[in-house]
């Protein structure tokens, strides 16, 4: 009978303490819990909280770097997105903010350090032709099904085949991309009896219309109005989107593995370029330097322009679309034979590092999934000011993001136009000095055909 009550007694302090390990001591949470969110309701303050949808990660924090994309370069921006995602898993978020004067250097010193971070944001060129080739990052194939592709496809087949290298590994998750483009002075344009030759209701042009234009423009001004600025690498998107449209010319093979600059409809803008009067080829200006140019009325027409300048010229925060003067600005695409030009683009998401830690690699695709594919995707796509890479997410409509902001919702109408995203070619950064040394080449008078050729040999011994 003794033995029975003391049975008896041990089970009752075993139920005790069971009740007081789940009802918890609520004054001091493991370090690693944050504090549970306040109860909306007096019913639900007995409750014991849900556990955060991260805690199977094993992951309380995760470390992202990010270029100055749109706003995500901007502190109080991002740390709204990301004080949101903490709240809903639980995990928080260290945030490094990198330029791309030195974020290359400081990536690069990380990954030898081997305290790289768990994220990064940024586009193919780094995350998948550098990176991701050079076996540092985390194959995210298995964070898209099928809908995700269709959703993404929907928008621009090329997306995906542009994040996924040659090996069958994707290493970045898309987020949001843009078109690059030209602009010209409307004002100017018309003083100079040009602004015929512009489509303006869809921002689209011919090659030979562009070639009268710069004809009447220089007639008018008697000075250069279109710079082919070769100082360096900063902007060379506009220089190739401009020589490969004028004829049809190609920058690499559909493959990615060799650079075909000799292309003779390449070397057929070139000389046509440089034989026009008005246009310069200028070994002083970067693309940065254009812009300013351009901004200052000096230019009439700038090659190296987005939505961002549109919204923005040149920094300057005196108004959108409007030179330093009040003249108008119009972005257009580059000129080509049949007026479809094939526009250079950004595609910008998150890639992870390979770090060997599962818990946050895993928290680390949560973090992607949040702000890619989920209901908070518009907040993360306002946030890097350019377009959605898919059409929706997690039945979040996506295609109205911009419907009320009118400069945004007009520029929509080049994104038909992106055309290769062939930046993922091996050998990129070796190819981009080889171009521009080509350009200052053929401006101070080389035959066009043998600089193109040195430098295309150049450029393809750099892609091994």
């Amino acid at each position: 009978m003794k033995t029975k009550k003391l049975l008896a007694l041990l089970l009752a302090m075993v139920m005790t303490m069971a009740l007081v390990a789940c009802g918890g001591d609520q004054k001091d949470p493991a370090p690693s819990t944050p504090d549970p969110a306040p109860s909306t309701t007096p019913a639900e303050d007995n409750k014991t909280p849900d556990p955060a949808p991260a805690e199977p990660t094993g992951a309380s924090e995760i470390t992202l770097w990010t270029y100055p994309i749109g706003d995500w370069g901007t502190e109080a921006t991002v740390k709204t997105l990301t004080d949101a995602f903490t709240a809903e898993t639980g995990i928080a978020v260290k945030v490094e903010y990198l330029a791309y004067a030195d974020g290359d250097d400081k990536v690069n010193t990380a990954i030898t350090a081997n305290s790289a971070p768990d994220l990064i944001m940024e586009g193919p060129e780094r995350l998948v032709a550098n990176w991701g080739a050079n076996g540092k990052m985390v194959d995210l194939k298995d964070m898209f099904d099928d809908t995700d592709l269709a959703e993404i496809n929907a928008v621009n087949e090329g997306v995906m085949k542009s994040c996924t290298h040659t090996n069958g590994a994707i290493y970045e998750y898309p987020l949001v991309m843009t078109a690059h483009c030209m602009a010209v002075n409307v004002n100017a344009f018309k003083e100079a009896g040009a602004d015929k030759y512009l489509h303006l209701d869809t921002h689209t042009w011919t090659t030979q219309e562009f070639i009268d234009a710069v004809a009447a423009l220089y007639a008018h001004y008697n000075d250069t109005v279109g710079a082919v600025f070769c100082a360096g690498q900063s902007g060379d998107q506009g220089t190739r989107a401009l020589v490969n449209n004028m004829y049809g010319g190609t920058f690499t093979n559909a493959e990615h593995t060799q650079y075909t600059w000799d292309d003779p409809l390449n070397i057929k803008a070139l000389e046509q370029l440089k034989s026009m009067d008005g246009i310069a080829f200028d070994a002083s200006l970067a693309g940065g330097d254009e812009i300013a140019k351009f901004y200052q009325g000096a230019l009439k027409m700038a090659f190296c322009w987005n939505i961002a300048q549109q919204l923005d010229p040149n920094g300057a925060k005196t108004g959108a679309e409007k030179t330093v003067t009040g003249d108008d600005i119009a972005f257009m695409s580059f000129p080509s034979e049949d007026g479809n030009s094939k526009l250079q683009g950004g595609i910008w998401g998150f890639g992870i590092f390979d770090n060997g830690d599962q818990a946050r690699i895993d928290a680390a695709k949560q973090f992607i999934k949040f702000m890619c594919d989920s209901a908070h995707t518009v907040e993360a796509v306002k946030a890097a000011r350019y377009f959605a890479v898919r059409s929706t997410a997690e039945g979040t409509d996506l295609s109205g993001i911009w419907a009320d902001e009118p400069i945004m919702a007009e520029y929509t109408k080049l994104m038909p136009y992106l055309g290769d995203y062939y930046q993922i070619t091996t050998g990129w950064a070796g190819a981009r000095t080889a171009w521009w040394n080509m350009l200052q080449a053929v401006g101070t008078g080389d035959d066009v055909a043998a600089a193109v050729a040195a430098g295309v040999a150049e450029a393809n011994a750099a892609a091994g």
